[in-house]
């Protein structure tokens, strides 16, 4: 087995263009079809006259099929491939999309939700885990920051692209599917330099959950934070007297600061060989962030900077948590530990909204804040006991 290891991990010395080329840009154009698909889903459901709890039921099939791919993605990657095997998510990916224009009875999303979201969660898995292996250990920051920059560009070119095509007809639906299909060809010229997977990971699922929690936790954060205050927040703005516009252009904010900081910290994580101060100061800063947000609902320009730094945090413990995870472990272990890396993001998608939206319920609009500050408050205690019990053992 490949222990976890500091300094360097794997024996690439060069940045492999081809691979990452590949790696980046075919799930980039998922996360385009993921950017378009979402809004639509939710809109059609609505025109269709389904419950809010149903289209919320329906929505958090993404939640429980990632939880559920992640496990057997390393699996499948072994057996047949890792380019074959993303190869066939994409194929499955695309039919599912298009699916949901055929399907008038809505109980037939639930599959199609379930297999839409669990074949883009092994193209998540097995790309990360691919660019993970093709990039030199002192530049493995920068090229996850290049991935994350690119991927939250895709990530936002989705509802533009919602708001150009609408939602009637087969048109966002084709779009979509496209965009998916597209991601195959990168895939299939790069092929041959996907990296294999000779050994089956020696530990249980569960133990890479485990192994390295400082990583495993940083994403479970971002998930949490992410979905739950993404979805949370306008109601949040609305409450804190920002109108419906202003509310849109903070979220804007935050998702321009996701996008701007992904390299700069990409580029500082590659100057430390330990990653996990950087994780734990992001989280403090997302700590402090939070705390900050009910002193200033009053200053539409003070939050929205608060916003644009705090995006960028946010992010940045998915960015670096992923570069942690790639500095401490390799082959069979690195792609079991991504699978666990993406599992845990996926409990924190789920978990994120309920938490944060009972405390609204419970401590008024400011428990929004106050729920995002616990979450960083945990994760930065987490973080700082590891280091200390580290240098002890050290």
């Amino acid at each position: 087995m490949s222990q976890p290891r500091n300094g360097t991990a794997g024996d690439v010395e060069e940045i492999h263009w081809p691979s990452l080329v590949a790696a980046i840009s075919s799930i980039s154009a998922v996360g385009i079809a993921i950017g378009l698909g979402l809004p639509l889903l939710s809109i059609i459901l609505e025109k269709r006259g389904i419950p809010s709890t149903l289209i919320g039921l329906n929505t958090a099939m993404a939640g429980v099929a990632a939880m559920i791919a992640a496990p057997i993605t390393t699996k499948l990657a072994h057996e047949f491939g890792v380019a074959s095997t993303m190869l066939w998510a994409v194929v499955i990916a695309a039919l599912s999309a298009l699916g949901f224009y055929y399907a008038e009875n809505f109980w037939l999303w639930f599959p199609l939700r379930f297999a839409f979201h669990g074949t883009t969660t092994t193209l998540f898995i097995l790309s990360e885990f691919w660019i993970n292996a093709a990039s030199p250990p002192s530049k493995r920051g920068f090229v996850l920051g290049i991935y994350a920059t690119v991927l939250s560009i895709g990530f936002a070119a989705g509802p533009l692209l919602f708001s150009i095509l609408g939602s009637d007809g087969i048109m966002p639906f084709l779009v979509g599917a496209i965009a998916i299909l597209l991601a195959a060809i990168p895939i299939f010229i790069a092929r041959h330099e996907s990296p294999i997977l000779d050994e089956k990971p020696e530990l249980h699922f569960m133990r890479y959950v485990f192994l390295v929690p400082t990583a495993t936790a940083a994403v479970f954060i971002f998930g949490a934070v992410e979905a739950g205050g993404l979805s949370l927040f306008p109601i949040y703005a609305i409450r804190a007297n920002f109108t419906e516009t202003q509310a849109a252009l903070l979220l804007t904010v935050m998702g321009v600061g996701n996008v701007i900081f992904q390299i700069p910290v990409g580029l500082l994580s590659d100057k430390i060989s330990d990653k996990r101060p950087l994780l734990a100061g992001m989280a403090f800063m997302g700590l402090i962030g939070s705390l900050m947000l009910p002193v200033l609902s009053h200053s539409w320009i003070m939050m929205a900077l608060v916003l644009l730094f705090w995006g960028g945090c946010v992010a940045g413990l998915y960015t670096v948590g992923l570069s942690h995870l790639g500095s401490r472990l390799t082959g069979s272990d690195l792609a079991a530990a991504n699978a666990a890396f993406v599992f845990c993001y996926a409990v924190g998608t789920v978990a994120g909204p309920q938490v944060i939206g009972a405390a609204i319920d419970v401590a008024g609009n400011n428990g929004f804040a106050w729920s995002i500050a616990c979450f960083f408050g945990l994760y930065a205690i987490l973080a700082g006991i590891r280091l200390l019990f580290l240098r002890k053992r050290a």
